[in-house]
């Protein structure tokens, strides 16, 4: 059964940055794409990041053009674990981030798609404001 335990959200200042973890079970991370997906309060759902690591050594990273350059998605396969590393901030990125997965696809209109995605952590919130 997929398990996806989201950790490291908090309370930052404009400009600062948060890591993210999502500790995975239940799949391989050769057969499954892992994605991070926030709500912004009273907005719908946003894809953020995706990885896929078909090896250990292995890693195709993908963003969305709102966070592409501030957010880095990364991941350690020994450890069933993804992170998102986010930096520079801003008051519009406070949401609950959740770590979802499926099977693996390579078209960005799949794994962007958050509708396209079964299994879903509890979320972590995020918060940026001064």
């Amino acid at each position: 059964q997929v398990q996806l335990v989201e950790s490291g959200g908090g309370s930052v200042q404009p400009g600062g940055s948060l890591r993210l973890s999502c500790l995975a079970s239940g799949f391989s991370f050769k057969e499954n794409v892992i994605t991070w997906v926030r709500q912004k309060p009273a907005r719908g759902l946003e894809w953020v990041s995706t990885i896929y690591s078909p090896s250990t050594s292995t890693y195709y990273r993908y963003y969305a053009d709102s966070v592409k350059g501030r957010f880095t998605i990364s991941g350690n396969n020994e450890q069933s674990t993804v992170y998102l590393d986010m930096s520079s901030l801003k008051s519009e990125d406070t949401a609950q981030y959740y770590c979802v997965t499926r099977p693996f696809c390579k078209e960005r209109q799949c794994y962007a798609n958050v509708d396209e995605y079964a299994d879903w952590g509890q979320g972590t919130q995020v918060t940026v404001s001064s």
